[in-house]
Protein backbone atom coordinates (compact mmCIF):
# COMPACT_ATOMS: atom_id res chain seq x y z
CA UNK A 1 0.00 0.00 0.00
CA UNK A 2 1.59 3.01 -0.92
CA UNK A 3 2.13 6.09 1.16
CA UNK A 4 -0.57 8.48 -0.50
CA UNK A 5 -3.22 5.98 -0.53
CA UNK A 6 -2.88 5.13 3.16
CA UNK A 7 -2.77 8.71 3.90
CA UNK A 8 -6.11 8.76 2.30
CA UNK A 9 -7.42 6.03 3.93
CA UNK A 10 -7.22 7.12 6.93
CA UNK A 11 -8.12 10.81 6.23
CA UNK A 12 -11.86 8.89 5.12
CA UNK A 13 -12.06 7.33 8.27
CA UNK A 14 -11.23 9.63 10.57
CA UNK A 15 -14.09 12.10 8.33
CA UNK A 16 -16.81 9.56 9.14
CA UNK A 17 -15.87 8.62 12.62
CA UNK A 18 -16.76 12.65 13.51
CA UNK A 19 -12.84 14.07 13.23
CA UNK A 20 -12.16 16.95 11.09
CA UNK A 21 -8.94 16.99 10.84
CA UNK A 22 -5.78 14.98 9.94
CA UNK A 23 -2.74 15.35 8.79
CA UNK A 24 -3.00 15.86 5.07
CA UNK A 25 -5.55 18.24 5.45
CA UNK A 26 -3.48 20.97 7.46
CA UNK A 27 -2.33 22.61 4.28
CA UNK A 28 -5.88 22.08 2.69
CA UNK A 29 -4.84 19.71 0.38
CA UNK A 30 -7.18 17.56 -1.54
CA UNK A 31 -5.60 14.19 0.22
CA UNK A 32 -4.39 11.97 -2.42
CA UNK A 33 -3.21 14.77 -4.74
CA UNK A 34 -5.91 13.56 -6.94
CA UNK A 35 -5.78 15.06 -10.52
CA UNK A 36 -9.40 14.56 -10.72
CA UNK A 37 -11.59 16.89 -8.33
CA UNK A 38 -14.91 17.44 -7.83
CA UNK A 39 -17.26 19.86 -7.39
CA UNK A 40 -20.50 19.28 -5.02
CA UNK A 41 -23.86 21.49 -4.96
CA UNK A 42 -26.55 21.37 -2.76
CA UNK A 43 -30.45 22.69 -3.87
CA UNK A 44 -33.78 21.96 -3.25
CA UNK A 45 -34.68 19.69 -6.42
CA UNK A 46 -38.21 18.63 -5.25
CA UNK A 47 -41.15 20.77 -3.56
CA UNK A 48 -41.55 24.48 -5.28
CA UNK A 49 -38.33 25.66 -5.66
CA UNK A 50 -37.52 22.22 -8.00
CA UNK A 51 -37.60 24.45 -11.44
CA UNK A 52 -35.50 27.25 -10.40
CA UNK A 53 -32.86 25.18 -8.48
CA UNK A 54 -32.72 22.82 -11.93
CA UNK A 55 -32.13 26.04 -13.43
CA UNK A 56 -29.49 26.48 -11.34
CA UNK A 57 -28.13 23.07 -11.72
CA UNK A 58 -28.20 22.78 -15.52
CA UNK A 59 -26.54 26.85 -15.23
CA UNK A 60 -23.18 25.01 -13.57
CA UNK A 61 -23.65 21.83 -16.26
CA UNK A 62 -23.16 25.00 -18.34
CA UNK A 63 -20.41 26.21 -17.23
CA UNK A 64 -18.70 23.65 -16.88
CA UNK A 65 -18.95 22.50 -20.53
CA UNK A 66 -17.91 25.58 -21.27
CA UNK A 67 -14.68 24.70 -19.69
CA UNK A 68 -14.43 21.29 -21.27
CA UNK A 69 -14.68 19.58 -18.02
CA UNK A 70 -11.09 20.97 -17.34
CA UNK A 71 -9.19 22.90 -15.66
CA UNK A 72 -5.37 23.29 -16.53
CA UNK A 73 -4.28 19.90 -15.56
CA UNK A 74 -7.36 18.74 -13.35
CA UNK A 75 -10.58 16.99 -14.57
CA UNK A 76 -13.61 18.62 -12.71
CA UNK A 77 -16.18 16.31 -11.69
CA UNK A 78 -19.70 17.69 -10.94
CA UNK A 79 -22.50 15.96 -8.19
CA UNK A 80 -25.51 17.43 -7.95
CA UNK A 81 -27.21 17.20 -4.44
CA UNK A 82 -30.72 17.39 -3.54
CA UNK A 83 -31.39 19.48 -0.65
CA UNK A 84 -35.09 17.97 -0.43
CA UNK A 85 -37.29 15.05 -0.09
CA UNK A 86 -40.42 14.21 -1.99
CA UNK A 87 -42.08 13.72 0.80
CA UNK A 88 -41.66 17.07 2.93
CA UNK A 89 -41.59 19.14 -0.78
CA UNK A 90 -38.82 21.56 0.42
CA UNK A 91 -35.24 21.21 1.82
CA UNK A 92 -35.02 19.66 4.92
CA UNK A 93 -32.22 20.08 8.26
CA UNK A 94 -31.05 15.98 7.48
CA UNK A 95 -30.18 16.27 4.13
CA UNK A 96 -29.00 19.60 4.05
CA UNK A 97 -26.42 18.02 6.49
CA UNK A 98 -26.10 14.52 4.71
CA UNK A 99 -25.05 16.69 2.02
CA UNK A 100 -22.40 18.80 3.32
CA UNK A 101 -21.08 15.29 5.05
CA UNK A 102 -21.02 13.83 1.54
CA UNK A 103 -19.16 16.04 0.15
CA UNK A 104 -16.80 16.52 3.10
CA UNK A 105 -15.85 12.99 3.03
CA UNK A 106 -14.77 13.13 -0.38
CA UNK A 107 -11.42 13.05 -0.94
CA UNK A 108 -11.30 14.63 -4.19
CA UNK A 109 -13.90 17.11 -3.49
CA UNK A 110 -12.35 21.33 -3.77
CA UNK A 111 -15.59 23.06 -3.82
CA UNK A 112 -19.24 23.32 -2.68
CA UNK A 113 -22.06 25.63 -4.41
CA UNK A 114 -25.45 26.01 -1.77
CA UNK A 115 -27.51 26.50 -0.13
CA UNK A 116 -30.41 28.07 -2.10
CA UNK A 117 -31.89 29.11 1.39
CA UNK A 118 -29.69 31.31 4.37
CA UNK A 119 -31.02 28.96 7.00
CA UNK A 120 -29.63 25.81 5.05
CA UNK A 121 -26.43 27.18 4.47
CA UNK A 122 -26.32 28.24 8.45
CA UNK A 123 -26.59 24.04 9.09
CA UNK A 124 -24.40 23.10 5.98
CA UNK A 125 -21.68 25.67 6.45
CA UNK A 126 -19.62 24.73 10.08
CA UNK A 127 -19.70 20.88 8.36
CA UNK A 128 -17.95 22.34 5.17
CA UNK A 129 -15.76 25.03 6.89
CA UNK A 130 -14.40 22.05 9.42
CA UNK A 131 -13.53 20.01 6.11
CA UNK A 132 -11.90 23.44 4.61
CA UNK A 133 -13.91 23.12 1.21
CA UNK A 134 -14.37 26.76 -0.11
CA UNK A 135 -18.16 27.22 -0.05
CA UNK A 136 -19.71 29.43 -2.33
CA UNK A 137 -23.51 30.68 -2.08
CA UNK A 138 -25.55 32.09 -5.12
CA UNK A 139 -28.34 32.90 -3.42
CA UNK A 140 -27.90 32.80 0.63
CA UNK A 141 -27.88 36.41 1.95
CA UNK A 142 -27.95 36.38 5.73
CA UNK A 143 -25.65 38.74 7.00
CA UNK A 144 -24.69 36.98 9.78
CA UNK A 145 -23.12 34.40 7.84
CA UNK A 146 -20.26 36.80 7.01
CA UNK A 147 -20.61 39.54 9.25
CA UNK A 148 -21.65 40.82 13.29
CA UNK A 149 -25.46 40.33 13.44
CA UNK A 150 -27.87 40.50 16.50
CA UNK A 151 -27.56 37.30 16.92
CA UNK A 152 -24.76 36.17 19.37
CA UNK A 153 -21.70 34.58 18.09
CA UNK A 154 -22.14 35.47 14.64
CA UNK A 155 -20.37 34.61 11.97
CA UNK A 156 -17.56 33.13 14.18
CA UNK A 157 -19.90 30.19 15.11
CA UNK A 158 -20.03 29.63 11.15
CA UNK A 159 -16.52 29.10 11.03
CA UNK A 160 -15.30 26.47 13.64
CA UNK A 161 -12.26 26.17 11.94
CA UNK A 162 -11.19 29.46 12.56
CA UNK A 163 -10.38 30.28 9.09
CA UNK A 164 -12.89 31.84 6.60
CA UNK A 165 -13.83 29.65 3.70
CA UNK A 166 -17.51 31.16 2.30
CA UNK A 167 -18.08 33.28 -0.33
CA UNK A 168 -21.60 34.37 -1.58
CA UNK A 169 -21.83 35.64 -5.52
CA UNK A 170 -25.59 37.76 -4.07
CA UNK A 171 -25.32 40.79 -2.42
CA UNK A 172 -26.05 39.96 1.42
CA UNK A 173 -28.81 41.61 3.30
CA UNK A 174 -27.81 44.45 4.88
CA UNK A 175 -27.19 45.43 1.16
CA UNK A 176 -30.72 44.54 0.10
CA UNK A 177 -32.52 46.26 2.85
CA UNK A 178 -31.06 49.68 1.95
CA UNK A 179 -32.35 48.90 -1.25
CA UNK A 180 -35.67 48.40 0.27
CA UNK A 181 -35.69 51.48 2.44
CA UNK A 182 -33.87 53.29 -0.55
CA UNK A 183 -37.06 52.27 -2.57
CA UNK A 184 -39.73 53.38 0.01
CA UNK A 185 -38.41 56.44 -0.02
CA UNK A 186 -38.58 57.00 -4.01
CA UNK A 187 -42.23 55.62 -3.52
CA UNK A 188 -43.17 58.53 -0.71
CA UNK A 189 -43.30 55.91 2.75
CA UNK A 190 -42.00 58.20 5.75
CA UNK A 191 -43.23 55.59 8.39
CA UNK A 192 -43.29 51.41 7.88
CA UNK A 193 -44.85 48.64 10.04
CA UNK A 194 -42.39 45.73 9.93
CA UNK A 195 -43.66 42.07 10.37
CA UNK A 196 -41.03 38.92 10.11
CA UNK A 197 -41.41 35.49 9.75
CA UNK A 198 -39.55 33.48 13.01
CA UNK A 199 -36.41 31.91 10.64
CA UNK A 200 -32.98 32.99 10.69
CA UNK A 201 -33.49 34.82 6.83
CA UNK A 202 -36.54 37.05 8.51
CA UNK A 203 -35.10 38.41 11.05
CA UNK A 204 -31.86 39.02 9.41
CA UNK A 205 -34.15 41.26 6.61
CA UNK A 206 -35.70 42.83 9.36
CA UNK A 207 -32.79 43.53 11.76
CA UNK A 208 -31.14 45.41 8.66
CA UNK A 209 -34.33 47.28 7.36
CA UNK A 210 -34.66 48.34 10.59
CA UNK A 211 -31.06 49.64 11.02
CA UNK A 212 -30.98 51.49 7.54
CA UNK A 213 -34.74 53.11 7.88
CA UNK A 214 -33.00 54.86 10.83
CA UNK A 215 -30.14 56.08 8.52
CA UNK A 216 -32.48 56.92 6.12
CA UNK A 217 -35.08 58.58 8.12
CA UNK A 218 -37.76 56.10 7.92
CA UNK A 219 -40.14 55.48 11.42
CA UNK A 220 -40.61 51.87 11.66
CA UNK A 221 -42.98 50.27 13.78
CA UNK A 222 -41.75 46.43 14.58
CA UNK A 223 -45.43 44.23 15.60
CA UNK A 224 -42.43 41.61 16.03
CA UNK A 225 -42.36 37.98 14.72
CA UNK A 226 -45.42 35.63 12.83
CA UNK A 227 -45.72 32.50 11.57
CA UNK A 228 -47.74 33.30 8.63
CA UNK A 229 -48.32 29.72 7.52
CA UNK A 230 -51.04 29.10 9.51
CA UNK A 231 -54.32 30.26 11.64
CA UNK A 232 -56.23 34.04 11.01
CA UNK A 233 -54.07 36.82 10.41
CA UNK A 234 -56.73 39.59 10.51
CA UNK A 235 -55.30 40.11 14.30
CA UNK A 236 -52.06 40.32 12.90
CA UNK A 237 -53.34 42.82 9.79
CA UNK A 238 -55.44 44.84 11.64
CA UNK A 239 -52.35 45.73 14.45
CA UNK A 240 -50.18 46.48 11.46
CA UNK A 241 -53.07 48.78 9.84
CA UNK A 242 -53.51 50.92 13.62
CA UNK A 243 -49.73 51.85 13.42
CA UNK A 244 -51.22 54.19 10.34
CA UNK A 245 -47.95 53.31 8.50
CA UNK A 246 -47.61 54.48 5.08
CA UNK A 247 -46.16 51.11 3.87
CA UNK A 248 -45.67 47.54 5.41
CA UNK A 249 -42.60 44.90 4.66
CA UNK A 250 -42.96 41.31 5.49
CA UNK A 251 -39.63 39.85 5.93
CA UNK A 252 -40.10 36.57 4.95
CA UNK A 253 -40.05 33.91 2.01
CA UNK A 254 -43.06 31.93 0.11
CA UNK A 255 -43.02 29.29 1.92
CA UNK A 256 -43.24 31.29 5.52
CA UNK A 257 -46.65 32.43 4.70
CA UNK A 258 -45.62 35.55 2.55
CA UNK A 259 -48.97 35.57 0.56
CA UNK A 260 -51.36 35.09 3.19
CA UNK A 261 -49.67 37.97 5.66
CA UNK A 262 -49.65 40.30 2.67
CA UNK A 263 -53.90 39.46 1.57
CA UNK A 264 -54.31 40.04 5.17
CA UNK A 265 -52.89 43.52 5.41
CA UNK A 266 -54.09 44.38 2.36
CA UNK A 267 -57.53 43.85 3.10
CA UNK A 268 -57.10 45.59 6.54
CA UNK A 269 -55.40 48.29 4.62
CA UNK A 270 -56.45 48.95 1.05
CA UNK A 271 -53.94 52.11 0.89
CA UNK A 272 -50.75 50.83 2.27
CA UNK A 273 -48.31 49.91 0.31
CA UNK A 274 -46.55 46.71 0.53
CA UNK A 275 -43.53 45.26 0.20
CA UNK A 276 -41.67 42.22 -0.13
CA UNK A 277 -38.01 40.91 -0.09
CA UNK A 278 -36.69 39.11 -2.94
CA UNK A 279 -37.12 35.52 -0.97
CA UNK A 280 -40.94 36.27 -2.34
CA UNK A 281 -39.82 37.12 -5.81
CA UNK A 282 -41.12 33.51 -7.27
CA UNK A 283 -44.39 32.49 -9.15
CA UNK A 284 -45.43 30.40 -6.11
CA UNK A 285 -46.17 33.76 -3.99
CA UNK A 286 -47.59 35.31 -7.38
CA UNK A 287 -50.33 32.91 -8.09
CA UNK A 288 -51.19 33.38 -4.70
CA UNK A 289 -52.13 36.54 -4.32
CA UNK A 290 -55.32 38.58 -5.11
CA UNK A 291 -55.40 41.25 -7.96
CA UNK A 292 -55.76 44.23 -4.58
CA UNK A 293 -52.22 43.02 -3.35
CA UNK A 294 -50.36 42.73 -6.72
CA UNK A 295 -51.39 46.60 -7.11
CA UNK A 296 -49.77 47.19 -3.87
CA UNK A 297 -46.94 44.91 -3.65
CA UNK A 298 -43.37 46.20 -4.17
CA UNK A 299 -40.39 43.80 -4.59
CA UNK A 300 -36.40 43.83 -3.89
CA UNK A 301 -34.23 41.87 -6.01
CA UNK A 302 -30.59 41.50 -7.07
CA UNK A 303 -31.97 40.14 -10.46
CA UNK A 304 -31.69 43.17 -13.31
CA UNK A 305 -33.16 42.55 -16.69
CA UNK A 306 -31.32 41.71 -19.66
CA UNK A 307 -31.05 44.67 -21.15
CA UNK A 308 -29.23 46.09 -18.27
CA UNK A 309 -27.22 43.14 -17.42
CA UNK A 310 -23.35 42.46 -19.61
CA UNK A 311 -23.66 41.14 -22.60
CA UNK A 312 -22.01 37.96 -21.53
CA UNK A 313 -25.44 37.56 -19.51
CA UNK A 314 -27.70 37.82 -22.79
CA UNK A 315 -25.11 35.02 -24.22
CA UNK A 316 -25.74 33.05 -21.25
CA UNK A 317 -29.21 33.38 -21.78
CA UNK A 318 -29.22 31.94 -25.53
CA UNK A 319 -27.00 29.27 -24.65
CA UNK A 320 -29.33 27.87 -21.56
CA UNK A 321 -32.08 28.24 -23.69
CA UNK A 322 -30.69 26.37 -26.50
CA UNK A 323 -29.32 23.64 -24.28
CA UNK A 324 -31.50 23.27 -22.38
CA UNK A 325 -35.53 24.41 -24.18
CA UNK A 326 -36.33 26.98 -21.80
CA UNK A 327 -35.63 30.47 -20.67
CA UNK A 328 -33.51 30.22 -17.38
CA UNK A 329 -34.31 31.57 -13.46
CA UNK A 330 -33.02 34.86 -12.39
CA UNK A 331 -31.37 32.48 -9.71
CA UNK A 332 -29.57 30.27 -12.68
CA UNK A 333 -27.48 33.78 -14.21
CA UNK A 334 -25.96 33.51 -9.76
CA UNK A 335 -25.61 29.66 -10.35
CA UNK A 336 -23.43 29.87 -13.27
CA UNK A 337 -21.62 32.73 -11.80
CA UNK A 338 -20.82 30.68 -8.97
CA UNK A 339 -19.47 27.73 -11.07
CA UNK A 340 -17.18 30.16 -13.03
CA UNK A 341 -15.78 31.49 -10.67
CA UNK A 342 -15.27 28.31 -8.69
CA UNK A 343 -13.42 27.18 -11.83
CA UNK A 344 -11.25 30.60 -11.84
CA UNK A 345 -10.09 29.95 -8.62
CA UNK A 346 -8.76 26.79 -9.39
CA UNK A 347 -7.06 28.01 -12.43
CA UNK A 348 -5.27 30.87 -10.35
CA UNK A 349 -3.90 28.28 -8.09
CA UNK A 350 -2.01 26.78 -10.47
CA UNK A 351 -0.21 23.73 -9.42
CA UNK A 352 -2.12 23.59 -6.47
CA UNK A 353 -5.49 23.92 -7.66
CA UNK A 354 -6.34 20.56 -5.75
CA UNK A 355 -5.17 22.41 -3.02
CA UNK A 356 -8.39 23.33 -0.76
CA UNK A 357 -6.76 25.96 1.19
CA UNK A 358 -5.46 27.49 -2.23
CA UNK A 359 -8.23 27.32 -4.29
CA UNK A 360 -10.30 28.74 -1.15
CA UNK A 361 -7.58 31.71 -1.32
CA UNK A 362 -7.63 32.29 -4.80
CA UNK A 363 -11.61 32.52 -4.57
CA UNK A 364 -11.39 34.99 -1.65
CA UNK A 365 -8.90 37.06 -3.39
CA UNK A 366 -11.09 37.77 -6.28
CA UNK A 367 -10.84 41.57 -7.54
CA UNK A 368 -12.22 43.40 -10.20
CA UNK A 369 -13.99 40.42 -11.82
CA UNK A 370 -15.87 40.49 -15.08
CA UNK A 371 -18.64 38.25 -15.12
CA UNK A 372 -22.24 38.10 -16.26
CA UNK A 373 -23.50 39.45 -12.82
CA UNK A 374 -20.91 42.37 -13.54
CA UNK A 375 -17.83 43.56 -12.31
CA UNK A 376 -17.29 42.72 -8.82
CA UNK A 377 -14.72 41.54 -6.17
CA UNK A 378 -14.82 39.63 -3.16
CA UNK A 379 -14.27 41.63 0.22
CA UNK A 380 -12.79 40.48 3.37
CA UNK A 381 -15.94 38.93 4.88
CA UNK A 382 -16.30 37.09 1.68
CA UNK A 383 -19.14 39.41 0.38
CA UNK A 384 -19.31 40.69 -3.15
CA UNK A 385 -19.16 44.21 -3.46
CA UNK A 386 -22.29 44.24 -6.38
CA UNK A 387 -24.59 46.59 -5.10
CA UNK A 388 -27.51 47.49 -7.96
CA UNK A 389 -30.89 46.13 -6.98
CA UNK A 390 -34.22 45.68 -9.16
CA UNK A 391 -37.35 47.37 -8.07
CA UNK A 392 -40.41 45.50 -8.87
CA UNK A 393 -43.78 45.52 -9.43
CA UNK A 394 -46.26 43.35 -10.63
CA UNK A 395 -48.30 43.36 -14.23
CA UNK A 396 -50.13 40.56 -14.77
CA UNK A 397 -48.27 37.59 -13.62
CA UNK A 398 -45.41 38.31 -13.33
CA UNK A 399 -42.85 40.85 -11.96
CA UNK A 400 -41.41 43.64 -14.34
CA UNK A 401 -39.15 46.33 -13.43
CA UNK A 402 -40.14 49.75 -11.54
CA UNK A 403 -36.88 51.22 -10.47
CA UNK A 404 -32.77 50.33 -10.27
CA UNK A 405 -31.72 50.38 -6.79
CA UNK A 406 -28.20 51.45 -6.60
CA UNK A 407 -26.90 50.93 -3.25
CA UNK A 408 -23.73 52.94 -2.29
CA UNK A 409 -20.84 50.67 -0.84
Amino acid sequence: MSRGFRAAVVCVLALATGLTACGSEKNGAVPNGSDTLTIYSSLPLHGPDRERARDMVNAIKLALQEAGGTVGPFTITYVPLDAATPEAGTWTAEKVLDNARKAVRDINAIAYIGERDSAATALSLPLTNEGHILHVSPSSTYTGLTRASRRQGEPERFYPSGERTFARVVPADHVQASALVGYMKESGVRSLALLADRAIYGGGIADQVEKAADRQGIEVFDRGRIDATRGELAGAARGVAETGADAFLYAGTTDSGAARIFAAVSQAASSMLLFGPAAVADQAFLEDLPAAVKRQIRVTTPALPPRLLPASARAFRDRFRMTFGRRPAPEALQAYEAARAVLHAIEAAGSRGNSRQAVTDAFLAIRDRDSVLGRYSIDANGDTTLSTYAGNRVRGTQFVLDKVLQVRP
